[in-house]
């Protein structure tokens, strides 16, 4: 009978661990008894052992279904450089044959495929052909409807599953707040004790949230002191492409667009060139990156606000799943929340207060002084400790003042000018500005006319910025702006108003500019080797080995295979396959 005590075996011969991370033996616990599991884990926090393992202990072939081709092409080259028998049947799979023999005759240990796939008659009468163990259910979130990226698709899943009743479920996520959780839970059949949550916290992560003003200076400030991997996030695709060139010519690094609107050849090559690179930024829609099995991306930065903080964590979530050390930055506007607001409208109306409700509290995320990594994990229904000491408000401490008294005189001049004027317009009017199209509109004669004082003037910007992330400033259908959300309350004296100053002088966090902090040669020449040898395989680098296990030869310089297969990260297929290379590239150092 399978255990977690053989489990343990089997986690060193596959993956060269001697432990398992987190709630992963919780995890597996269950599914090697049989039981069904939704499982809550942290990006990085290694959800795939938790399917992989089992589908090499267990009898019978484990079906995962995950959301994008691109990241089960990925999860398959690193399954299969482990020695799983793993396979994918997707339309983009010419050996879709070869496939579909092997699994009928129990040659399989993995089968991926996607939900469009999985929901339909004909796939779940080829299932009925062999023994299978688990349903592996990736980016389980989508299934509900609650969550922030959900996809009819999933919801039809459970035809599939109660077609296998003895077959255990695994559903996995790493976004999931309460709500959506009960839903994945009873839409999969899954029991209330059924439940393992493992956490939120990413502490590798540092989070920075800052104006947006000159995103180009800002984000080649940020690649300045990051040589590894990034992700930048715009909202349109025009954005993407104009980011991806200015930033090509500022750093003179590789950097690639990705949207929906490429042709699907140049997508899947920019795709393909940022997963197999070492220093390559992608500029990218959201439409880049469902669980994207990249360890080694050093950074994520939004050019905008993301849809909800779901979004949020799901898409910084995706810098350094390798366990070292990562940033997360976004740059915002206060119009981007004008824009997320007059959208609302768009949503049905049983989806709109929640809608509402998520974009509040993401504003909530960017306008605190809290530690930002507090204000997260508490979204997500945790309670940690109120002071992280890895994001910018821990770091650099913002001021907090209140603002009700300069918020009055600014929603009276939007109301007295006629709710139809910038910020432009106001802050002259409010100021007492000698302005020739303030004295043609009659504005100067308003009683709002030079009622802020010079001291106060400055605050007028970020006050403006914090109103219409609230949604007590919503911008007009010309650019201007006009009352809402509680903004009657707070002209009338029933409502507070409190800001966030930030620091005067804002420094950007470096991370470690280089993934060899000490500036070992044997590393260099380590890192070299894996490249070399990744490129005769076809690979990314990473699926040789991750940049921690290159560090470890580099401490202990093992001169046999039996003392290089006792460092972590190293299983048997790849002691075989890399081992002499590298002890040969150890001894020449």
């Amino acid at each position: 009978m399978n255990g977690i005590a053989s489990a343990y075996q089997s986690l060193k011969d596959v993956f060269g661990f001697e432990g398992f991370r987190g709630r992963q033996e919780d995890v597996l616990t269950r599914v090697l008894a049989g039981d069904s599991t939704l499982a809550v884990m942290p990006t990085g926090a290694g959800k795939s052992l938790t399917y992989q393992l089992p589908a090499v202990m267990l009898a019978g072939t484990c079906v995962v279904i995950s959301p994008l081709i691109a990241l089960m092409h990925d999860q398959l080259r690193s399954a299969r450089a482990n020695g799983i028998r793993a396979a994918t049947l997707t339309s983009a799979d010419a050996d879709w044959r070869e496939t579909q023999d092997a699994f009928r005759a129990g040659e399989l240990d993995l089968l991926y495929v996607a939900p469009e796939r999985a929901s339909q008659p004909a796939f779940r009468d080829f299932l009925s052909a062999a023994p299978l163990c688990l349903f592996a259910i990736d980016e389980a979130h989508c299934v509900s409807e609650w969550g922030h990226d959900f996809r009819p698709d999933y919801r039809m899943l459970r035809g599939l599953m109660d077609a296998f009743p003895q077959v255990p479920r695994l559903a996995l996520t790493a976004t999931a707040d309460r709500q959506t959780r009960a839903d994945v839970m009873a839409q999969l059949r899954i029991p209330e004790d059924g439940l393992v949550l493992a956490g939120f916290d990413r502490p590798n992560i540092h989070y920075a949230i800052r104006h947006r003003d000159n995103p180009v200076r800002q984000l080649t400030n940020l690649m300045a002191g990051e040589s590894g991997p990034g992700i930048v996030y715009a909202q349109t695709r025009r954005k993407v492409e104009d980011l991806a060139e200015k930033l090509a010519a500022a750093t003179g690094r590789p950097v690639r667009p990705y949207h929906a609107g490429l042709d699907p050849a140049t997508r899947a090559a920019n795709q393909a060139a940022f997963v197999a690179s070492e220093d390559m930024v992608i500029v990218a829609t959201v439409a880049f990156g469902m669980g994207i099995d990249k360890p080694d991306v050093r950074f994520v930065a939004h050019v905008g606000v993301p849809k909800s903080i779901e979004a949020y964590y799901q898409e910084t979530g995706r810098a350094g799943r390798d366990g070292d050390p990562s940033q997360a930055v976004m740059f915002w506007g206060a119009g981007d929340f004008a824009t997320a607001r007059q959208r609302l409208a768009e949503v049905e109306e049983p989806r709109r207060n929640a809608e509402r409700a998520r974009l509040d509290a993401l504003a909530g995320l960017v306008e605190t002084a809290e530690c930002r990594r507090a204000v997260l994990l508490r979204h997500f229904g945790e309670e940690p400790p109120g002071h992280c000491g890895n994001c910018d408000n821990c770091l650099e401490p913002a001021g907090v003042t209140d603002a009700t008294e300069l918020a009055r005189k600014l929603l009276s001049a939007v109301y007295r000018t006629g709710q139809s004027f910038g910020m432009g317009h106001l802050q002259k009017v409010l100021t007492g500005s000698e302005d020739e199209r303030v004295r043609q509109r009659g504005h100067d004669r308003l009683s709002v006319f030079g009622i802020v004082e010079p001291d106060e003037a400055r605050l007028l910007q970020p006050l403006s910025r914090a109103l219409q992330a609230r949604g007590d400033l919503v911008a007009t259908e010309h650019g201007g702006l006009a009352l809402g959300g509680s903004a009657r309350a707070i002209l009338k004296g029933e409502s507070a108003v409190q800001i966030v100053v930030p620091p005067r002088r804002q420094r950007t966090r470096r991370g470690d500019a280089t993934p060899n902090p000490v500036g070992d040669p044997l590393f260099d020449a380590l890192r070299a080797l894996r490249k070399e040898l990744a490129e005769e395989a076809q690979v990314p680098p990473y699926v040789i080995f991750h940049d921690s296990t290159l560090r470890e030869m580099a401490l202990a310089r093992p001169t046999t295979l039996a003392q290089l297969g006792l460092l972590p990260g190293i299983g048997a297929k790849k002691l075989e396959a890399y081992g002499e290379r590298f002890l040969r590239a150890i001894d020449q150092h």
